[in-house]
């Protein structure tokens, strides 16, 4: 690792036994023996030497897995050293594709360094891996995480960070316990142009923010997919499509196939028998679980908790929340609405017409398009941050010459999420998004669940994190865990 005189003053729980003896033997000029790091990455080509590299294992290969997976091994910076995944299939293609790429890099053109486990608890254990990405269902991340983080490891875990808002509170504490590096996998805050509009918002460019928008689907467009089809008869998608929340539908149990440990891919959660709704070979998307309320937490997966960073980043709120959930059975908004204790409000709309033809919050002409962001009101005009729809818009034009964009495109590609992380994790500074922020933003849409399950109005006390004088919304703040499952 770099820096090393510095970082040779770090409390020596910081410091694993591999990492000290790096330092050592950089400072006498020792070269690391083999079992340090496999022989086979000493002779690697790449402009980092092979004792420097951080080594990473990462634990769940599905579809966003496999994203990760890209990144990590075109990385010179970067080596994997195991892949987990309950499913046989995966983590074995995992493990070719590692081994493949290394090899092509690899002066004798071979390479078997990458194991491949089953259960993850086998690759916390090696003392050799520095860090891990988490990119598991959502009802896995708190667990995972929070033992990877008590066996010293380093983490970049996938959002929502937790399946409630106790877990994701007990993550944040146990990351800052142990001071570990914690990155959550909310890259669109890292897009150089959403960066320099969430900042020009941030800094009072548009005056008093008094409106925020931003996306809440319900699921039926996620049932719509071709797996659900031969479950259409037993689901009564035309209620269960209107849902906002994510749902306990009951699916008929299928074969469990071959090589999938489907017992230890529930683990925690509440039992369900498999059904490929859940889980399939390729893929069905980057998130097919997420309607199951075991599982996942459906809008809050799939979109919210990148939304709810990017915007409590511009609002100043990353680590608060609202103080009020208004229903609109209240009668006060058309639909669910956060209030600020500034007396900013965020409202959730179904579409982007929402905002212009029942808010009527900016003009007809608008053009409003992507998601991953929200709608900006505020006294001297609005602005958007949404990615994957095109440019930044806003109005009046003189916005932009203050703002002075380096571009109103928005290039997804275009971040340095993961490239914050290993810095971070060499230099042991703050990195972008951190456990407590990804607590927050994961937290903003499990309250809107808890508000839309109980259909009504809800206090918030964001300090405490407590409903006021609501029992029966703090009870599902929490929920117990599948024996022998614990946090």
């Amino acid at each position: 690792m770099t820096h090393i005189k510095k970082q040779l003053h770090q409390k020596t729980s910081d410091i694993t036994r591999r990492r000290f003896i790096r330092r050592i033997a950089a400072l006498s000029g020792f070269v690391a023996a083999p079992w340090i790091i496999p022989s086979s990455a000493l002779v690697m080509n790449g402009n980092t030497a092979a004792n420097e590299r951080i080594t990473v294992g990462l634990i769940g290969k599905g579809l966003m897995g496999s994203g990760h997976l890209n990144r990590l091994i075109g990385d010179s910076e970067v080596q994997v050293l195991a892949v987990c995944d309950v499913d046989r299939v995966r983590r074995e293609d995992g493990k070719r594709r590692v081994e493949e790429t290394y090899a092509a890099k690899n002066a004798t053109g071979t390479y078997q360094g990458c194991a491949a486990y089953n259960d993850y608890r086998e690759l916390l254990a090696r003392d050799d891996i520095d860090a891990v990405i988490i990119v598991t269902p959502d009802h896995w991340h708190t667990p995972i995480s929070i033992e990877a983080v008590k066996a010293g490891k380093d983490v970049y875990c996938e959002k929502p960070i937790s399946i409630t808002v106790q877990e994701g509170r007990r993550l944040a504490e146990t990351v800052s316990k142990y001071n570990r590096i914690f990155q959550t996998g909310t890259q669109y805050r890292s897009i150089t142009t959403i960066r320099q509009v969430c900042n020009f918002v941030r800094s009072g460019g548009l005056g008093k923010v008094k409106q925020v928008f931003t996306l809440w689907t319900m699921l039926g467009g996620f049932f719509g997919a071709a797996r659900f089809k031969p479950y259409v008869h037993l689901m009564d998608v035309e209620h269960t499509g209107k849902s906002y929340v994510p749902i306990d539908i009951t699916l008929p149990a299928e074969p469990v196939p071959d090589g999938l440990d489907w017992d230890l891919w529930v683990g925690p959660a509440l039992w369900h028998p498999y059904n490929p709704a859940y889980h399939l070979n390729p893929s069905p998307g980057v998130v097919p679980w997420a309607f199951c309320e075991d599982f996942g937490a459906a809008s809050s997966t799939w979109h919210h908790s990148h939304s709810a960073d990017v915007i409590h980043y511009a609002l100043g709120m990353e680590e608060s929340g609202p103080v009020e959930f208004i229903h609109p059975a209240s009668g006060e908004f058309p639909t669910l609405t956060y209030r600020y204790a500034n007396g900013t409000l965020l409202h959730l709309v179904d579409h982007w017409g929402m905002v212009k033809g029942v808010y009527k919050a900016v003009p007809e002409t608008a053009r409003l398009e992507g998601n991953f962001g929200g709608v900006f009101v505020g006294e001297r005009g609005w602005v958007t941050s949404m990615t994957t729809g095109g440019p930044i818009e806003g109005g009046p034009d003189t916005l932009f010459e203050e703002m002075k964009l380096t571009t109103r495109q928005v290039n997804p590609g275009d971040n340095n999420h993961h490239a914050n992380w290993f810095d971070c994790i060499r230099t042991r500074r703050r990195p972008s998004c951190d456990a407590e922020l990804g607590h927050r933003s994961a937290s903003l849409g499990h309250l809107t669940i808890i508000a839309h399950k109980l259909q009504r109005s809800l206090k918030w006390d964001p300090i405490k994190e407590q409903f006021q004088g609501d029992e029966a919304a703090n009870r599902l703040l929490f929920r117990a865990m599948r024996s022998p499952w614990r946090i």
